[in-house]
């Protein structure tokens, strides 16, 4: 039996899983490459009750907006699309999911845009990431006029944020808490001057740790990378510093003579496993032999069983909360200040997204409108004589009916047309939508339309 929806049941619902509440190993699973963006989007909204959708994958978060014309059974859809995409039993991935709805989930992303949701508050790739959500969603079939507009909306805020706030002042990347991690993690006589330094990845990611440990002081270091031009930019760009290209194919030979090892590549299976380790040589005696490894890749690019070895201390994103624990005070007091902006910001959006539903009856308005100059039009013909009636004629008829028909709507459309930025012009906007409804019958028509469609569906074999 075919169900009908209206907008009003529709949802925007966000389903997600973030590094505050789930552990790498999960969420490593979930992740989704940028580049797979638009198939999840497709697959996402052939799902019978998801209209519309975008993905948000990053190293700290995995988080899917839909919406949903029907809350529970949207949500169960998606839950199960996760499952079945990442292995991970539904029972079990249901105890770290958190669910958000309408405005909560519009507050949500707003918060992320801006640096709040961080683990490290403030820093910027996340609003980059937000925006290669709306790049990534062009021209694909689901990313709609809620989603997009939402996304393009986080965007301005996250900007507006940044701009009338100092948020952004101070605060640390990823790259960067990772490089202070492994400073701090450094035994005491050991340095970051003398300690030799290994970085697999020459991404966004990698570039952001060459540019911290050179601010750090150091001097040399070793770039692993599967193409050696990346290196070579980052090189012209950087002065004063000795930076070594090798292919991936020297990797593990790399890793054997470097004490830290730094990894952020965007692969999918780890790259060093415990076997390779164990029959390393150990790392200098500055460093007590104990080689570090510091995973900022999700999916993690070194194995969950290297951290067993006594020879080796691995950290991954999930340790860099130790790095920005500090100067708590002072990063609750910048959030205040950006949640103003976020509260004023979410309004507005509610409220153009409220303005949508004007869009339904001006369609059905002018197409009410339309089929009674048509039937009008046709019976005025139809009195007449076939000699009398030439194509100029009829085009001249044909012309006057539209123009009196659009002279007549004008008005009923301009007060049905609302930006959503004025709650009481908005108010005002849907008083008129709904009475239009009831004046001219076009709730009823809609129902009598999906009595037509459920009968031709019954009546297939």
């Amino acid at each position: 039996m075919m169900v009908g929806y209206t907008k009003e049941n529709s949802r925007l619902v966000v389903i997600g899983l973030s590094v505050h509440t789930t552990p790498v190993e999960l969420r490593e699973k979930l992740a989704i490459p940028e580049a797979e963006w638009p198939r999840a989007i497709g697959e996402l909204c052939g799902l019978n009750h998801i209209e519309e959708a975008a993905v948000l994958s990053t190293c700290n978060r995995m988080e899917i907006y839909v919406v949903a014309l029907s809350q529970h059974r949207g949500i169960k859809e998606v839950t199960e699309w996760m499952s079945s995409t990442s292995g991970i039993p539904a029972s079990e991935l249901s105890q770290y999911l958190f669910l958000l709805y309408n405005k909560d989930a519009t507050q949500h992303l707003f918060e992320v845009s801006a640096g709040l949701d961080s683990l490290v508050m403030g820093e910027g790739q996340i609003l980059a990431q937000v925006k290669q959500v709306v790049k990534a969603g062009q021209g694909v079939n689901g990313f709609g006029r809620n989603i997009s507009g939402l996304f393009k909306h986080a965007i301005t805020v996250g900007k507006r944020v940044r701009t009338e706030t100092n948020i952004s002042a101070g605060a640390v990347s990823v790259s960067s808490a990772a490089v202070e991690l492994a400073v701090m993690k450094l035994p005491d006589q050991a340095s970051h001057g003398n300690a030799r330094m290994l970085v697999i990845g020459a991404g966004k990611m990698g570039k952001l740790v060459i540019k911290h440990l050179v601010a750090k002081g150091c001097k040399n270091m070793v770039v692993v990378n599967r193409t050696k031009e990346r290196v070579s930019a980052i090189r012209d760009e950087i002065n004063d510093v000795e930076i070594i290209y090798k292919p991936l194919s020297d990797m593990l030979e790399c890793v054997g003579e470097a004490d830290v090892v730094f990894t952020s590549t965007a692969s999918e299976n780890p790259l060093i496993l415990k076997q390779h380790v164990k029959e390393l040589p150990f790392a200098s005696e500055e460093m007590g032999r104990k080689r570090l490894f510091v995973d900022i890749s999700v999916p993690r690019n070194v194995g969950s069983c290297v951290d067993d070895l006594e020879s080796v201390k691995v950290y991954n994103v999930d340790n860099l909360k130790e790095v920005v624990a500090a100067n708590k005070e002072d990063r609750l007091r910048k959030a205040m200040e950006a949640q103003v902006i976020i509260g004023e910001e979410s309004g507005q959006f509610e409220a153009w997204r409220d303005s949508l539903e004007t869009v339904p009856t001006i369609k059905k308005l002018r197409a009410y409108a339309e089929r009674l100059r048509i039937a009008e039009v046709e019976k005025y013909l139809g009195k007449m004589n076939d000699e009398d009636i030439n194509k100029k004629t009829q085009k001249a008829v044909d012309d006057l009916g539209r123009g009196i028909v659009n002279k007549m709507l004008h008005g009923p459309m301009q007060h049905l047309r609302c930006d959503g930025s004025d709650s009481r012009t908005l108010s005002e906007t849907l008083e008129n939508m709904h009475a239009l409804n009831r004046m001219f019958g076009l709730e009823i028509e809609v129902s009598v339309l999906e009595q037509k469609i459920r009968a031709k569906v019954e009546q297939k074999p």
